[in-house]
């Protein structure tokens, strides 16, 4: 690589808002994007909630002379909504299904039917290797009494897990999409120190857009502005985050938002503020080799995050051992019941009432079977993730033990990474 090696990256990420039936506006504001994006033409355009295939195909196709690299990330039931417009090739693609995604029986949030998702890209440009992901993750319907929380934390883990393992070859990460999380909340934070990533709000030369860097609104006219009431000027819950592996230093030169209102005239493309990041890749000089700032694992911030996430998913577990109990005792009860009936109509005794009773009873044992199962697997998902993060724990402080060693959170990533080389 060239001592004078650069490279400009622009990309563009959206919450499209695009529900079939029940989005306003959505085939114009499907086009209008078709439009903007073709007239900016971007190196990558990473988009959330394109729920309609037919829609993704129509934007393709609209897409094709400017976009010729595109690709749909299907999963769930109704799909992840996930979808991606490069400029240049695509060498590979890659996708992880979060275990855990909310209730089945809660279905008018609809997050379970979903199939949340990140999806991978992978591009060589200029002899580098960008891995580019997009995700969504579940979302937040109140924030004072968040019954999803431990589920967006374990998605926070695994999304944090997939990039680390599958990011060992390349020389640039980029991570966009609509985390659902405010800048300090747990699974952001998780997110940052696991895996290093820069926030491009925070490290940007230069910022134009929403107060705050908000991607969510009052102004917007999608948006209920009752939901943000304790937010005046809005939310920031979608990111570019991104972070150069080796050789290269990146750098945000912008980074700009839209502001309630269309780019080129008219309602807003979607109740989201779409993020437009310009990325800067040069050529890394020596590094320092000055000792860094020793930190002990008390003080780690990696260390503080993980703790707080263990503590997160144990209250998540005892949510769902809660419902196991629960959902057992129902089953339990109702077969005792079943029993009953069955005796009555065998005897004669209320026959005409016990056969009435039959079918409900019947009923309510399969449903309670049901959420029993659902639970199961609930709390084996959000147990695994806990088991990861206190494996985490635990090798730091076995750093610690052995000697005063300097930043345990650099270390660990470094472990593991030589690990995985040796395997």
């Amino acid at each position: 690589m060239k001592p004078n090696f650069s490279l400009r990256l622009r990309v563009f990420n959206l919450n499209c808002w695009n529900i079939p039936y029940c989005s306003k506006d959505r085939v114009d504001r499907l086009k209008r994007l078709g439009d903007f994006l073709n007239v900016e033409s971007f190196d990558l355009a990473l988009l959330e909630e394109v729920w309609s295939e037919e829609d993704f195909e129509t934007l393709r196709q609209k897409l094709l002379p400017t976009y010729p690299g595109a690709h749909y990330f299907r999963s769930g039931i109704i799909g992840s909504g996930l979808c991606v417009f490069s400029k240049h090739p695509i060498q590979e693609l890659a996708q992880h299904v979060y275990t855990l995604n909310g209730y089945p029986y809660m279905v008018h949030h609809g997050d379970w039917f979903c199939g949340k998702a990140v999806g991978l890209l992978v591009l060589h440009l200029s002899g580098l290797v960008v891995n580019a992901y997009v995700t969504h993750l579940h979302a937040e319907y109140d924030r004072q009494r968040d019954i999803y929380l431990a589920h967006r934390v374990a998605q926070a883990w695994e999304l944090a897990q997939f990039i680390h393992h599958t990011s060992k070859k390349a020389d640039v990460i980029l991570l966009c999409g609509d985390l659902n999380l405010h800048p300090k909340d747990l699974g952001c934070r998780l997110l940052k120190e696991w895996t290093g990533l820069q926030d491009a709000y925070l490290e940007t030369q230069d910022f134009q857009g929403c107060e705050e860097g908000c991607t969510m609104v009052p102004q917007n006219c999608y948006v209920n502005p009752q939901g943000l009431q304790p937010f005046p000027f809005g939310i920031r819950i979608d990111y570019v985050l991104y972070k150069a592996v080796s050789r290269v230093y990146v750098s945000c030169k912008t980074l700009k938002t839209t502001t309630g209102n269309d780019p080129l005239g008219g309602t807003p493309l979607s109740d989201h503020e779409a993020l437009m990041a310009t990325l800067c890749v040069r050529h890394s000089p020596p590094q320092d080799s000055s000792s860094p700032a020793r930190e002990t694992a008390e003080t780690s911030p990696l260390v503080t995050v993980l703790k707080e996430a263990c503590t997160e998913l144990g209250l998540g577990l005892a949510q769902a051992h809660w419902w196991l109990a629960f959902a057992s005792c129902v089953v339990g009860g109702g077969l005792l019941f079943l029993v009953l009936l069955c005796a009555l109509v065998a005897g004669g005794d209320s026959g005409q009432v016990a056969s009435l009773l039959l079918g409900p009873s019947v009923g309510l044992v399969l449903g309670a079977g049901a959420v029993y199962l659902f639970h199961m697997q609930e709390a084996k998902g959000l147990w695994k993730a806990q088991a990861e993060l206190q494996h985490v724990l635990g090798r730091a402080w076995d750093a610690q033990d052995m000697g005063s060693r300097p930043r345990p959170a650099q270390l660990l990533r470094q472990q593991l990474d030589d690990r995985a080389v040796e395997q």
